[in-house]
């Protein structure tokens, strides 16, 4: 009975501002009368607000003192899910939340800047790619966007496997920001406010009531996402000089981590660096190596509506000089790093200049790219080029590259150091385990990239708006997704660098491919409920095709012709009388546009589908043994540890993995065995101790059942 008041009051408190934070029913009826008395000024306000921003779902707060003089408080603002930061993550975050059907409120420092892209305004790449596929197919945003706004698109690593291909789109910085915003702020369910968060409010048993912004007002949800990327407590650096700032020309967030730590979460400091903006009518792009997109255009969406080709940008190829290295070497005391007045550590995968000039000290030269920020502005992106150095020598340093001799700076390059929280503090919903329905997502989890930020994003709206209907919290196993690889990752091992993903950090890249991520995926948002009719639609005829396809080249044979022919002189492999086209297909170097150039494919099948279909075939044996090597290992991997193991008193393992397996409490077998210093051998002993303990478990019970069956009554006996 108490938990039916309780869903009462919750639908209640979502459609009307309530009085108290403290709301019982016992003051029910007194509340309900004041509003009920306030309703005409309440009324008028909702809709002269609505007439400024038709398109932007504003949370209205009014002042009722005027028409309830006997009342000064001012209402309270409930909702289901808070997310806290409008980047990648909270943008995710936000409407996987509010799709679901929770009252979302959407906090962020500057509602012009949601969605922005500080660093290089691009989508996708080796594995990052995978993430953009895996998010389209659970109902996420970043990748039908990134198809919206892009100013180039490559597939990278083609002559290589499946797996490790990776769709990269360069982006309009401007229009991706701006057609992000359009989604967001017309998204029902889903409110926008301008703040700055200083307070996670919290309730009497560690659950999170809200939060309390730096002006002093509060927002209650019993769900509240933290997405911070790099403004909490963030400090920008060019050389010896700093301020405050999450990002260039934007505010740090202050307090929040002071607030956290006093409920005992840990804190570090991390890094990460952009480099300078040239201007494009500047340079002299004759001498430089043209990079082109490619003339046929891949997609991040499966949703074939957002597949809208436009005409492509030329980015360019320069390197560094014998004098880029010299200047560099010259003043390594002048950047933040090497002067020593910043200790945070960066992102290994995407090293400052400096640094691959000190890593790589016998190479001569390194690649800079130099890549557009949007259609309609001069910026020019110099990648691989970011640097700490004063401002006084970036310019100088710029002009020692070829093409860039003459160039004018628009925007200097920068380091930024942040605040984040290991994320071993997160189970692998991306709840807290400190905080219920405290959940955390992007960079404050240690990560670095728009795509990681996005996967967590959508992870922490679907668990936040769960937790608020009291739903269980979805995990996306290790083996099911990139996506499920990130997170177990960050809340397994002790991350103390900015983490990126990797296919390599992958062990079953193979079955995790981005080409099939909606057969492994769109079945799960469906389930979850944010795949609706038409995208299921789209997805069953899709799967459909691929089925009746591969069954059509298992049955049509070849006997001689053109297409043997050259099948046998691309794979260098004699064609057999007879054989089927899944044979052909199957023969290295032979590819399903080869069937379509000789009459045997199928005008049923989009591009994509026949890219699939192709995989498929060709790959069988390889994604089949990893199948059932996934199917041996899940059972063992999957085992549950109890949340009461008391590690330190388990002397059989080693000091380290007792200490490091307390710290992270993880949750299977699996997962105990990826954390940092546990060996094969502690994970051995831990199985003996947990099947000793069962058998002890078991024992027990047959005890405790043998004393207390009744013994023979006198009569029986007699």
């Amino acid at each position: 009975m108490a938990t039916t008041i309780y869903l009462h009051i919750t639908r209640f408190a979502s459609q009307f501002p309530i009085l108290s934070s403290h709301f019982t029913p016992r003051v029910f009826a007194k509340q309900r009368h004041q509003l009920l008395n306030c309703r005409p000024t309440l009324r008028f306000q909702i809709s002269h607000a609505l007439s400024r921003s038709p398109r932007r779902g504003y949370s209205v707060s009014a002042s009722t003192s005027q028409d309830c003089s006997n009342h000064s408080d001012t209402f309270d603002e409930r909702y289901d899910v808070i997310v806290v930061g409008g980047g990648h993550a909270g943008c995710e975050a936000a409407l996987a939340s509010a799709r679901l059907g929770a009252k979302t409120l959407l906090l962020t420092l500057n509602i012009d800047r949601i969605a922005w892209q500080p660093c290089n305004p691009a989508v996708g790449g080796p594995a990052k790619s995978q993430l953009v596929h895996e998010v389209d197919a659970l109902g996420g945003e970043i990748g039908k966007v990134a198809d919206r706004c892009y100013l180039q698109k490559r597939v990278l690593n083609v002559s290589r496997g499946p797996a490790v291909r990776a769709l990269r789109a360069q982006t309009d910085k401007r229009e991706y920001a701006s057609e992000m915003k359009k989604i967001v702020e017309s998204a029902p369910n889903l409110s926008i406010r301008e703040a700055m968060v200083t307070d996670i409010l919290v309730g009497k048993n560690d659950n999170v009531e809200g939060v309390r912004t730096f002006f002093g007002m509060s927002f209650y949800a019993p769900s509240v996402v933290l997405t911070t990327g790099t403004f909490m407590s963030g400090k920008i650096w060019v050389g010896r000089n700093s301020m405050p700032a999450g990002r260039a020309g934007e505010s740090a967030s202050l307090g929040l981590t002071e607030n956290l730590q006093q409920f005992g979460f840990e804190t570090d400091r991390l890094k990460t660096g952009t480099p300078a903006r040239v201007d494009s009518r500047t340079v002299d792009f004759s001498g430089l190596e043209p990079q082109h997109g490619d003339e046929e255009v891949s997609w991040f969406s499966f949703d074939p509506a957002y597949h809208i080709t436009r005409e492509q940008m030329c980015c360019y190829l320069t390197r560094t000089t014998k004098k880029t290295h010299q200047l560099i070497k010259e003043n390594l005391h002048e950047t933040p790093t090497y002067g020593g007045w910043v200790e945070a550590k960066g992102p290994r995968y995407c090293p400052s200049i400096e640094d691959k000039i000190v890593r790589f000290e016998d190479k001569e030269s390194h690649q800079i790219f130099l890549e557009p920020e949007g259609r309609s502005v001069p910026d020019l992106y110099v990648q691989g080029f970011s640097t700490g150095l004063p401002e006084r020598l970036q310019l100088p340093l710029l002009r020692t590259l070829p093409g860039l001799e003459n160039c004018s700076m628009l925007r200097p390059a920068y380091a930024v150091e942040y605040d984040y929280l290991p994320a071993y503090q997160c189970f692998r919903s991306l709840m807290t385990k400190k905080l219920e329905g405290l959940f955390f997502s992007g960079q404050i989890n240690g990560t670095t990239g728009y795509e990681e930020a996005a996967a967590q994003g959508i992870v922490s709206g679907i668990n936040a708006a769960r937790h608020a209907d009291g739903k269980s919290l979805i995990v996306l196993e290790r083996e099911s997704s990139y996506i499920g690889t990130l997170i177990d990752d960050l809340v397994t091992k002790d991350l103390r660098e900015p983490y990126r993903m990797l296919t390599s950090r992958s062990e079953h890249r193979l079955i995790l491919r981005s080409d099939n991520a909606d057969s492994r995926l769109t079945p799960v948002g469906r389930e979850i409920g944010l795949i609706d009719d038409d995208r299921w639609k789209l997805y069953q005829d899709k799967q459909s095709r691929i089925s009746e396809e591969k069954k059509r080249l298992k049955i049509v044979r070849v006997s001689g012709g053109d297409l043997a022919a050259e099948v046998s002189e691309v794979s260098g492999q004699p064609v057999k009388d007879s054989s089927t086209l899944e044979t052909l297909l199957k023969k290295p170097h032979v590819q399903y546009k080869l069937l379509d150039k000789h009459g045997f494919g199928s005008d049923l099948l989009s591009r994509i589908d026949k890219e699939c279909v192709e995989t498929d075939i060709k790959y069988e044996g390889f994604i089949v043994r990893q199948q059932q090597q996934l199917q041996q290992m899940v059972h063992k991997q999957h085992k549950r540890l109890p949340e009461d193991l008391d590690y330190y008193a388990m002397t059989t393992l080693s000091n380290e993995s007792r200490e490091k397996l307390s710290k992270v409490r993880p949750q299977t077998i699996g997962q105990a065995s990826r954390v940092g210093g546990v060996s094969p051998a502690d994970i051995t002993a831990l199985l003996i101790i947990l099947e000793s303990n069962r058998r002890k478990d078991n024992e027990q019970k047959r005890h405790e059942m043998t004393v207390t069956q009744p013994g023979p009554t006198k009569e029986a006996v007699a």
